[in-house]
């Protein structure tokens, strides 16, 4: 028996994503997060948004929590904000996409929440370092349940809204994205081979802000769903 086939410990399993009228789950491999992909988020952080290619960030798949979980504030940061984003869930394998065939990757589309430590990412761009810090740990990918393109199509205009304690806090439309979801996935066959499991969280509307603990978030997009988040006490 080679080392490969005895692990010193049990492999943790992919986390599994509810998928609407299915009793089965979908298996999370990577997530990709567009950054800065609507025009008046990109001003409210301090950038002018130009037609350009998409550029990303990471987390890890272990980094998911379901909608309708409590979770503690995030440890490290005095400044988590809460950004609410359409997510394209893949479900086939591509690799350097024509425009027309990007679409047929995509399995569904769901909610989700990418919180960030703002405080920590702002720190890593003032010193030209990677932004893993602010993005990526536990709880920072909340996600709603996913539902199937072949029940809603696939959506590019619709509401997205995020409010806080019951006052709108994000309202955008997914028409207003920089970069479409058929555009992002064509970008991203370019460097990966998508594969099924893949999530793309495409970028959040204006209105970015804090959370502190007590705070209730609800979230929607038309023709989607909904997401809900509360934010406990620090551990």
């Amino acid at each position: 028996m080679s080392a490969t086939d005895d692990p010193l410990f049990p492999p943790r399993p992919l986390p599994l994503v509810p998928v609407r009228d299915s009793s089965r789950g979908f298996p999370i491999h990577r997530i990709f997060c567009v950054g800065r992909n609507y025009a008046a988020h990109a001003a409210e952080m301090g950038a002018t948004a130009v037609k350009e290619d998409p550029f990303y960030f990471t987390k890890s798949p272990f980094s998911y929590v379901a909608s309708g979980a409590t979770i503690p504030y995030p440890p490290g940061t005095a400044d988590c904000h809460h950004e609410m984003e359409l997510v394209a869930a893949i479900g086939a394998a591509g690799f350097r996409l024509p425009l027309e065939k990007a679409l047929d990757l995509v399995f569904g589309y769901a909610c989700g929440l990418d919180l960030t430590r703002r405080d920590l990412q702002g720190e890593a761009k003032d010193k030209r370092r990677p932004w893993d810090l602010g993005k990526d740990f536990e709880n920072a990918a909340v996600l709603s349940e996913i539902v199937p393109a072949a029940a809603i199509g696939h959506p590019t205009a619709g509401r997205i809204e995020l409010s806080v304690n019951g006052e709108t806090r994000q309202s955008g439309d997914l028409a207003e994205m920089i970069n479409s979801v058929a555009e992002t996935i064509v970008h991203l066959s370019r460097f990966y081979h998508l594969a099924p499991g893949d999530l793309v969280y495409t970028g959040t509307p204006s209105g970015v802000g804090p959370v502190v603990p007590g705070d209730r978030l609800e979230g929607r997009i038309d023709g989607v769903g909904e997401i809900t988040l509360t934010i406990g006490e620090p551990e």
